[in-house]
């Protein structure tokens, strides 16, 4: 909180936000807050500031720009969110997630999301050796070609979760969003990496060998506008009111919590991201965290 003053006799405390926009709009004089000055030339200056911070609209100084959410190209649909135990084995962690997600199609969903780092065990040691570089085409990328097939042929959206990229000399954690043609929608790398030490309890550092995202992801797809987080980044509220002002419908945010943190904020903060932006929000967790696959619209709660 600061002082702010409103007239040359009194006084209010305003939000520190507010205080800047004056101080801010201010004329470089210091003896403007002088008490020596005469009372009336404080109030007619005073008075003048009140006039330009009342003529001030918040919402043309939001970045990005607040936009109003389109409308959506379905007002009703099913949502599945999958949980897929992972082994050491890629091609039979591949043939799982397939067979979740015709599973998931054939009871309706036309939205099916997959968990983190669905492919691979999670461990720094396995995303080198399990990573695919999805712009070198099918050989180099399993796991993405099934995605992208799957959509297209069972018409349906995929949010997939997120596997180990390899790009250049970097390694992502990435998601890939597919279109129900089967085409790549969106593609987003996880921008805040989960690095902890919790003494006698877990030490994980995923800069070891991932690299940070450099940019949010929001993608139109037949059943809505889609804002995408993976896992920690759902700790970042800076992410998802930046999806709710570019008017996303859903955000997701594919996880793999662990059973140290998980309990104290997987939930929590799922409920958080939807109440403060209302907007719906999905979060698949891989099933050894099972009892935190939770989807949240915004109040309520479905357990899938």
């Amino acid at each position: 909180m600061g002082v702010g003053l409103t007239s040359a006799r009194s006084i209010r405390l305003l939000p520190s936000s507010q205080l800047r926009l004056l101080s801010n709009r201010l004329p470089r004089n210091p003896s403007l807050l002088s008490t020596t000055q005469p009372v009336s030339t404080a109030v007619r200056r005073f008075t003048a500031i009140t006039a330009m911070a009342s003529a001030f609209k918040p919402e043309e100084a939001r970045l990005p720009t607040a936009l109003q959410p389109p409308v959506p190209p379905v007002s009703k649909f099913k949502i599945a969110l999958c949980q897929l135990s992972v082994t050491a084995d890629k091609s039979r962690n591949i043939a799982h997630a397939r067979r979740a997600i015709e599973e998931a199609a054939s009871k309706g969903a036309q939205l099916v999301l997959l968990p983190e780092i669905w492919n691979s065990p999670y461990s720094n040691e396995s995303f080198p050796v399990y990573a695919e570089d999805i712009e070198s085409g099918d050989g180099a990328a399993p796991s993405y070609s099934m995605l992208s097939e799957a959509a297209r042929s069972l018409k349906i959206t995929i949010v997939g979760g997120s596997i180990p990229e390899r790009s250049g000399d970097h390694l992502y954690n990435t998601c890939c969003i597919f279109g129900t043609d089967g085409s790549l929608k969106g593609k987003h790398r996880k921008l805040h990496l989960f690095d902890i030490d919790i003494p006698g309890k877990i030490t994980f550092k995923e800069s070891k060998t991932l690299t940070a995202g450099q940019q949010p992801t929001i993608v139109d797809t037949d059943v809505g506008r889609i804002g995408v987080g993976i896992c920690y980044d759902i700790r970042f509220q800076e992410l998802a009111v930046l999806y709710a002002a570019r008017g996303a419908h859903l955000i997701c945010y594919p996880g793999a919590f662990n059973m140290t943190t998980g309990p104290l904020h997987w939930e929590l903060l799922q409920r958080a991201r939807a109440a403060d932006n209302q907007v719906c929000e999905a979060s698949p967790s891989s099933s050894y965290f099972s009892e935190y696959n939770v989807a949240y619209f915004f109040g309520k709660t479905s357990y899938l």
